[in-house]
């Protein structure tokens, strides 16, 4: 038996060689292939058998060696932790990506500049103010004016184009998240099946879900955990997506009846946003993850108006003529207005596209209603009801130089509402008195109302104006035909005035040129923030791979000394069973004389 023992152990030691030289030639073999993890078998000493005792101990002989394992050398801390900072990587990269989109577009950086045809209005407006009456400086005013609406609206159109475009970007990321899901559910049940004997390990299919978790942490924000039998369980933003029995798709909608863009959206878990954007993401908040997550936050949930941007009460508006405060009413619009800015942050301030819109159509609804309200100003009265309206000044307006010397003409329109509605009221005067008239009523913007406002895309010049430019009102309203020298300084006054400030966290106030220059410098300081964390996010992913690398990459120099290493012990063992066998022989032959 003691020899038969020993050729057990020599077997052991051939089977054992074998696969070692195997797993070598299998690592060599995949030394290029993506995702690969070089695999390292594990022996261990076979069973022994005790053939008598002593005073000490067993006497016992060893059967030779068994191959324990072949497992694959990973890091789970490095693959968590690059996981974890590609998904950060990736939603900067769409911020700068996008960032630098919409600086294109405005053409700051390449092509028409907006800041040209802003110029263009400064200058036209200036000659205009020269020359009042002549019909040469008017007419290309009211022409440059209709060229600045125009690139404005084309503008305006190209980032609600872009952010729509995406909706095949978003479908893409959706698309592929979803076929991930599935591939890693059937690899799940791949895997188990072949390790439920306990015999073998699937390590080449743990290699393809290894890559495709990698991948979909590109995209969203993953956790993960694997039970006992090699199914793997995969969370994306808090939600299982992959479970042994099931695979939780996710799809795309409409976000409602005003935009063409979409959102993700579970499909089973109540129909419930794939993301929540009710906080500003940070990296401290683990907010900030995930490709698909920086795409949507940089397109938005809408499009950016003017009304976004919120206006800070003053102690005046609370302030009667009287000199009274109202404090109560004051500290409550405060309050108001800080919810508004904390919401700016999170569904404006956020996002590229929404934010150079709000601020883009604030710049223009300031320009549009300065020009308009000196060519035709309102003022505010109170009727005998006690509310109070705004309408026409005809003691401060001035007239056209037109034979019928015509007030009331805006340079800007409303496309769907009229400046004024005629109307008879009753008016409370400052001596008491009430005074029944027909007035000019100001239609008010509304911001329920997007047909009311001085917005993008609803604004026009007058095409009374374009038709007969004599019909600008720049004369005193007096019969004289006199132009108004002082309307004219008003005008290039309020081009030159502080206008606003570029954001509720700012708090010095630009004229109109300086808030476009602020605006676009803003924009490109952003995109310039971006892409200094996604460089600094790709050096880090970078040095963590390098590091998974070291661990789990495939090392020529070591498989080949190990197929040196594994063909040795098979030549021994070898020579060590061709021994025992000339033992066995001859013992045979001298028992058979």
């Amino acid at each position: 038996m003691g020899l038969m023992s020993a050729m057990y152990a020599g077997v052991s030691g051939l089977t054992a060689n074998q696969r070692g030289l195997t797993v070598a030639g299998h690592n060599l073999a995949n030394v290029e292939t993506e995702g690969y993890v070089r695999q390292q078998m594990e022996t261990t000493d076979s069973f022994y058998r005790t053939v008598g005792t002593s005073a000490l101990s067993l006497m016992q002989t060893g059967h030779g060696t068994d191959v324990s394992t072949i497992k694959q050398v990973r890091d789970q801390f490095l693959d968590k932790t690059y996981r974890e900072e590609v998904g950060r990587q990736n939603y900067y990269r769409l911020q700068y990506e996008s960032t630098t989109e919409v600086e294109d577009i405005f053409g700051e950086t390449e092509g028409v500049a907006f800041q040209d045809s802003m110029e263009e209005v400064w200058v036209a407006l200036q000659e205009m103010c020269k020359e009042p009456d002549s019909i040469v400086t008017r007419s290309s005013f009211i022409q440059t004016a209709v060229s600045f609406i125009e690139r404005a609206e084309e503008i305006y159109k190209q980032v609600g184009d872009y952010q729509v475009n995406l909706n095949t970007q978003v479908k893409n990321y959706v698309n592929r998240i979803n076929d991930i899901a599935k591939e890693i559910y059937d690899l799940n049940h791949s895997i188990q099946k072949i390790e439920a004997s306990g015999f073998e390990n699937a390590n080449d299919l743990r290699d393809r879900r290894n890559l495709l978790v990698d991948e979909l942490s590109e995209l969203v924000k993953v956790s993960y955990k694997e039970d006992a039998t090699g199914i793997m369980t995969v969370y994306v933003e808090d939600y299982a997506m992959v479970t042994e029995d099931l695979v939780y798709p996710i799809d795309t909608r409409p976000i409602n009846d005003e935009t063409s863009m979409i959102e993700p959206y579970w499909i089973n878990y109540d129909s419930v946003d794939l993301f929540k954007f009710d906080r500003v993401p940070s990296t401290e908040a683990d907010t900030d993850v995930g490709a698909l997550k920086g795409l949507l936050i940089a397109r938005g949930q809408k499009v950016g108006r003017y009304t976004d941007i919120p206006t800070e009460p003053t102690e005046e508006d609370f302030t009667d003529e009287a000199g009274w405060f109202d404090l109560t009413s004051y500290q409550a619009a405060m309050r108001d207005y800080n919810k508004e800015v904390e919401e700016y942050k999170i569904s404006v301030e956020s996002s590229v596209c929404v934010s150079i819109q709000a601020q883009f159509d604030n710049l223009i609804h300031g320009i549009v209603t300065t020009i308009n309200d000196l060519l035709c100003p309102n003022k505010e009265v109170e009727l005998t009801d006690g509310s109070r309206i705004k309408i026409f000044d005809e003691e401060k307006a001035s007239v056209g130089m037109d034979e019928n010397d015509t007030p009331g003409e805006a340079l800007f329109n409303r496309k769907s509402v009229e400046r004024y509605t005629v109307r008879a009221v009753d008016i409370v005067n400052d001596d008491g008195t009430v005074e029944h008239k027909e007035a000019w009523v100001f239609n008010d913007e509304d911001p329920a109302n997007n047909y009311s406002l001085f917005t993008i895309g609803e604004i026009e010049v007058n095409d009374k104006l374009m038709k007969n430019p004599s019909l600008l009102p720049l004369s005193d309203n007096g019969g004289t035909g006199d132009f108004s020298i002082e309307l004219c300084e008003s005008l290039l006054s309020a081009w030159q005035a502080e206008f606003d400030t570029i954001s509720p966290s700012d708090y010095t106030k630009q004229n109109f040129n300086s808030y476009y220059t602020e605006m676009i410098g803003l924009l490109g300081t952003n995109g310039q923030k971006y892409k200094n964390v996604y460089n600094s996010q790709e050096n880090l992913v970078n040095s963590v791979d390098n590091q998974r690398q070291a661990v789990h990459a495939v090392d020529s120099d070591e498989d080949l000394t190990n197929i040196i290493k594994y063909q040795q012990g098979y030549n021994a063992n070898s020579r060590f069973i061709n021994a025992v066998n000339q033992m066995l022989e001859h013992l045979l032959n001298t028992l058979g004389r």
